[in-house]
């Protein structure tokens, strides 16, 4: 897939999507191959914007199917039956394939993905109300100047971006020594993230579209 692709109108997701799966653009880069993993479908009201998925998600071609997903969904107060559901919660990373192993963790996600296809994407999500920002990947490129200095600030400031966005730190177990050096994060933000999401399921637009696709 060539940078041409930016330039290419899709009249409708699945076209959109067909060329997403197809896509190849960062092959020679990728340990594992290409395997684009998101999760998207018409009238998802919640959009989640990780990292890039990681070996356990590469396998099963399940966003967020893992540990830091569990956490993720105990943040927002959700069972994964919900989740899932693509007509609710649309999911893109930045990254949409397994980048491969650094010296500290997983790379960073390769930055094709959303040269070519993240506004793509977002075009054909109109409903889109609340974004989570996970991470400081998906910080960076959504707020851009309103970005703190370091993740913590930004997740700190967060009530300056919402309730368009929620930043959030990567729920990672490899995490917990941040949940626990910053114990304001579970006792204030996360209850006003479970409050925003519960109002927004609870309401359901009369004539939702149901056209759902994740793509594997």
């Amino acid at each position: 897939m060539s940078d041409t692709a930016i330039l290419k109108h899709y009249p409708d997701l699945d076209t959109l999507l067909a060329d997403v799966r197809a896509c190849r653009a960062c092959e020679a880069h990728l340990p594992k191959g290409p395997r684009p993993i998101v999760q998207v479908g018409e009238g998802a009201r919640v959009l989640i914007v990780g990292q890039a998925p990681g070996t356990r998600v590469h396998a099963s071609g399940i966003p967020w199917d893992d540990a830091s997903g569990k956490r993720l969904r105990e943040w927002l107060g959700v069972d994964a039956q919900t989740f899932y559901d693509a007509t609710q919660f649309a999911i893109i990373p930045m990254g949409y394939c397994y980048p491969g192993r650094g010296k500290g963790g997983d790379l960073p996600p390769r930055p094709e993905c959303a040269d070519l296809w993240l506004e793509h994407l977002l075009a054909k999500l109109p409903d889109i109300e609340l974004t989570l920002l996970v991470g400081a990947h998906a910080q960076r490129h959504f707020l851009g100047a309103r970005r703190k200095a370091t993740l913590t600030e930004t997740v700190q400031a967060w009530r300056e971006v919402a309730p368009q966005y929620f930043p959030l730190p990567h729920p990672s177990p490899r995490n917990t020594p941040w949940l626990q050096r910053n114990p304001w994060f579970e006792r204030e933000l996360v209850p006003e993230l479970r409050a925003r999401i519960d109002a927004m399921l609870e309401y359901q637009p009369p004539l939702a579209r149901v056209t759902v696709s994740r793509v594997e």
